[in-house]
């Protein structure tokens, strides 16, 4: 397995790894398609043209932190420096008015359950949904404490077809997880003059299901993540830092540029023992099916 963590050292301090539709309808026509079952209806929580989503609900919404410590599964070690993450990241969602719900270790069976018995809730008064797993993973999987599964498992539940009460409004999936076992041991760039000598609507209309979602991985397919033992992994610090930060002030696909950018440039490994680990990178991954502007405005 491809999930073992690696051990190493970040200024002094223990890292690792974690480890053809002929004709297509016009968007400004108005078409009423008697086939729609009313029962796939849901009221749209903002103008068909706005740029950005309706965050005046009541509440902002819930955020589920799926938390993996520790494992049932033989070859998965235990995962030191989990807790900081959670701890970090439930302080930044509390504070752009998140109702925050932490569950910690459990095997997939319940981990379904309580997805789906969120996703049966009425959220008609809330802005969004945000859900957090931090665990294993690699290419295509993530583990719950007692065995692997994908993500599709999960955010299924929240497609607007089987959870009308969100249809039209964002559902965030951060994923802090290993992709795979590869590393990026990343390229070194000069700057542009360096020389040798330096040292330095009101009509019906459809949506479709899988709208509205934003998947914001940790690292790319088929790579490692790095996670550190005393701070929480690099993908979490950075999240945690902006959403602190700038949470209210920039709209959230700005926030992950900016997250990247300091996973990119304010990390690197440094694991002079094991030479194959040291000095080595990591980039963060977003897929995005937003249709409209995020932004965590202040709650009146």
């Amino acid at each position: 397995m491809s999930m073992m963590d690696v051990v190493g050292l970040r200024n002094d301090v223990s890292n690792e790894l974690e480890a053809l539709d002929v004709n297509d309808a016009l968007g400004s026509r108005k078409v009423y398609d008697p086939a729609f079952d009313h029962r796939m209806r849901a009221r749209m929580p903002v103008d068909r043209y706005a740029a950005e989503y309706n965050m005046e609900h009541k509440r902002r919404g819930l955020a589920l932190i799926f938390n993996h410590e520790n494992f049932d599964v033989p070859q998965l070690k235990a995962r030191a420096g989990t807790n900081v993450d959670c701890e970090n990241l439930s302080t930044a969602l509390k504070a752009l008015d998140f109702e925050v719900h932490v569950y910690k270790d459990l095997k997939l069976r319940d981990l379904q359950k309580e997805v789906e018995r969120v996703a049966q809730m009425d959220h008609s008064d809330a802005d969004c949904i945000l859900v957090t797993i931090l665990s294993h993973g690699e290419l295509g999987y993530l583990y719950a404490k007692d065995c692997q599964y994908k993500l599709d498992v999960i955010w299924s539940f929240f497609t607007a077809n089987h959870c009308p009460s969100l249809a039209g409004k964002p559902k965030l999936f951060f994923i802090q997880a290993c992709q795979g076992d590869q590393l990026d041991g990343g390229v070194v760039l000069a700057p542009k003059d360096r020389t040798e000598t330096d040292s330095s609507s009101s009509m019906t209309f459809k949506i479709p299901t899988h709208a509205d979602f934003l998947i914001a991985y940790s690292t790319i397919p088929g790579f490692y993540s790095w996670r550190n033992t005393q701070k929480g992994s690099w993908f979490m610090q950075s999240l945690c830092h902006e959403l602190t930060q700038h949470g209210r002030k920039y709209d959230i696909l700005t926030l992950l540029t900016f997250v990247a950018q300091r996973v990119a440039y304010d990390f690197e490994s440094n694991t002079p023992d094991i030479p194959m680990m040291h000095q080595q990178k990591q980039i963060p991954c977003v897929t995005t099916m937003l249709t409209r502007l995020l932004r965590f405005t202040d709650k009146k």
